[in-house]
């Protein structure tokens, strides 16, 4: 679904095509506790350097991370700041984030790829040592220096090192906020150096006002459509705007039904689906379906019946073997349907090992 073509701009990896980027939220749904523990952290003069904040894809990471950068830049003092977050979209401070022009700001996320079409597959090592350059200059205003990562899981093993770095041995007002979908992907060096604050996934409700809050079109969905698409989602924004989404409704119920059945496998649905992530316009449905994957290993590896630790080692195979593939697929031009196929395959005779 698109937004009118006066609102539209530049492309972005962190925005679902046709919403408003997180930098741009009025405001923060939901996460009071998560909210209360930043603001007295930071008005107690106790900020931690560098913060992990953690849960599932499209729950409000980012956006939080973003309202904390304007709000620790609106107030440099934390003996001035106030008790709420909320900083208005006309404050300078979120005029120049809004902009991409904050001074004391560097943003890490994968980037439009100038040779090919699309983004890039992963945030590269030196768009890391490029964004660490904000924390070798003086602060422009005073105050912090902040650095925020949107999302960890696209880091690869050289750009996790060279972040590393600036965590382990932050410089004063140094300032790093890392959303990331799946934290135990990280390794324990940046775990460990981090503090954690883990979201939960919204209510329906809260679902709702959020994409009620992007404006047309998807504030003019008919309420029972939209309430559906909430109470479906899984406290995922993200998720609630693929659901509603004409162009990828009905892929989404396909991907929901064949993922339902695992570890058995519907191989005529499989084929029909697999043919709808080739081409050009299959990436964001294939996308979808590699998650879905991942949140049906996740189920697995929680369920009573995978807690031999032969299902565990399965459980743990499978991840990796996901995680590395579907990196290749885009790094290397991979076909999507063959990886899908071979996917559920492996899935299915792992399944009959076990």
């Amino acid at each position: 679904m698109k937004r009118p073509a006066a609102e539209e701009g530049a492309p972005e990896s962190d925005v679902y095509p046709g919403a408003r980027p997180p930098r741009l939220a009025p405001r923060i749904v939901g996460h009071a506790a998560a909210l209360a523990e930043m603001l007295n952290a930071y008005r107690s003069g106790r900020l931690a350097h560098a913060w992990l904040i953690a849960g599932p894809e499209g729950i409000g990471k980012a956006t939080l991370a973003w309202a904390f950068a304007r709000f620790v830049f609106a107030y440099p003092d934390p003996r001035t700041a106030p008790d709420r977050l909320d900083i208005g979209q006309d404050h300078p401070a979120a005029r120049q984030l809004a902009a991409h022009a904050h001074p004391d700001f560097a943003l890490l996320r994968r980037e439009l790829n100038p040779k090919g079409k699309g983004f890039f597959t992963q945030i590269r090592v030196d768009d890391v040592r490029a964004a660490q350059g904000v924390f070798r200059l003086a602060p422009a205003f005073g105050g912090y220096r902040v650095a925020l990562v949107d999302a960890a899981d696209d880091l690869n093993r050289e750009s996790v090192n060279a972040l590393l770095k600036t965590i382990e041995e932050p410089p004063p007002r140094a300032l790093v906020l890392i959303v990331a979908h799946r934290p135990g992907r990280l390794p324990p060096t940046v775990r460990s150096r981090c503090r954690r604050l883990t979201l939960e996934p919204l209510s329906p409700g809260e679902v709702e006002e959020v994409v009620r809050g992007q404006g047309p079109p998807w504030s003019e969905l008919a309420p029972d459509r939209l309430a559906d698409a909430a109470a479906r989602c899984g406290g995922s924004v993200r998720e609630a705007l693929r659901r509603l989404d004409p162009e990828s409704a009905d892929v989404g119920a396909a991907i929901d039904a064949l993922t339902g059945r695992l570890p058995g496998v519907d191989w005529r649905a499989a084929l029909r689906l697999a043919d709808r992530f080739a081409g050009s316009g299959g990436a964001e449905a294939h996308e979808r379906f590699v998650l879905a994957v991942y949140d049906w290993l996740a189920a697995r590896a929680r369920s009573g019946r995978g807690a031999t630790p032969e299902r565990l080692q399965a459980v743990a195979e499978l991840w990796d073997r996901l995680r590395g593939s579907a990196r290749e697929v885009e790094a290397l031009n991979i076909d999507r349907k063959t990886h899908t196929l071979a996917l559920l395959q492996e899935i299915a005779e792992r399944a009959r090992r076990l």
